[in-house]
């Protein structure tokens, strides 16, 4: 199992290096000077040449690309992801800032996905009455298919402004956050139903179910003790993928119900090309996604004990 971590570990390592790397390259290559748009230089209107290059070297922008590379990759190892040329601000400070809100948002928004997915494909799989199980599984494609912002759009307009249970914009506590979460949570949690369903009806084929009936056990117990657990493992893997998507779906619903956290620094950091903090963000997103999904390929040889076996199996081949 150690050359099985370390390989997931050095596959970590390389995907936040290519983040950070395709990220820079990007943005370089992005029309405009944002330097210039950062000392309010607008078409027409005359600015300083001496302040424009002062503030290129206080941040370094007067230097080789390949040195702007280096450098920002070497302090960003070190934790230092550079100033904002926007406001000054250390990116990590305003990332600080930014972040309980929108991790409170995507924690309760993948809580409920997980909850509202796991409760669908298991009702789809323990009815045996087909006009309800075909009922269960035509909800997940429609949720997965509705656009976030048209989801917000509409919660909006049914609870906050026809039925008034919680507040269009602002609120405090879970009142504040319920509707931003639920928007979030539709399509992750339709996506996560569709994989476990699909891998549920597969796994109830399997002859060990026949066995456990053979013994006396109930048709719960089957799917709760014997049934879940090795079936669990593709919609983890699926709910790890989504990690990602929940954190950049956040931009859009933190914009529609007017909250601060990442997704308006996001939108800030994007309309004034504030390299360091959109580069920051992407690496921020790319550190939640390869943390997440290393999390999941650790823990999917402890839920499936044929996965932990092949994987022994193989090193034992390669020793």
């Amino acid at each position: 199992m150690t050359k099985y971590v370390s390989l997931r570990v050095l596959q970590a390592v390389a995907v936040l290096w290519a983040a950070f790397t395709v990220t820079f390259a990007v943005l370089y290559l992005l029309p405009g000077d944002p330097v210039e748009l950062a000392a309010g230089a607008t078409p027409g209107t005359p600015v300083d040449p001496a302040a424009i290059a002062e503030m290129r070297a206080r941040y370094g922008l007067d230097q080789p690309v390949w040195q702007q590379y280096w450098t920002a990759l070497t302090h960003a190892v070190q934790g230092d992801l550079g100033r904002s040329l926007s406001t000054g601000q250390s990116v990590t400070g305003a990332l600080a800032d930014a972040l309980p809100s929108t991790l409170a948002l995507a924690s309760f928004a993948l809580a409920l996905a997980v909850a509202f997915g796991t409760a669908l494909a298991l009702a789809a799989t323990f009815t045996e009455r087909r006009w309800l199980r075909g009922l269960l599984t035509a909800l997940p494609p429609i949720g997965a298919s509705a656009p976030t912002f048209w989801v917000g759009l509409l919660l909006l307009q049914l609870l906050s402004f026809r039925l008034r249970v919680v507040p269009a914009f602002g609120g405090t506590g879970l009142q504040g956050v319920v509707l931003p979460a639920v928007t979030l949570a539709i399509p992750v949690g339709a996506v996560i139903a569709q994989v476990l369903y699909s891998s549920l009806a597969q796994t109830w084929r399997q002859p060990f179910v026949d066995v456990a009936f053979a013994k006396g056990a109930s048709r719960w117990w089957v799917q709760l003790r014997h049934v879940l657990r090795p079936a669990v493992a593709p919609a983890l893997t699926v709910a790890g993928v989504w990690v990602g998507t929940v954190l950049a779906g956040s931009v859009i619903v933190e914009t529609v119900f007017s909250r601060a956290g990442v997704g308006r620094l996001t939108q800030t950091a994007v309309l004034n090309q504030d390299i360091p903090v959109v580069q920051g963000i992407v690496l921020l997103t790319a550190i939640a996604f390869v943390l997440v999904n290393l999390a999941v390929d650790l823990v999917y040889p402890v839920l499936d004990p044929r996965v932990a076996q092949a994987v022994r199996v193989k090193e034992a081949v390669h020793a």
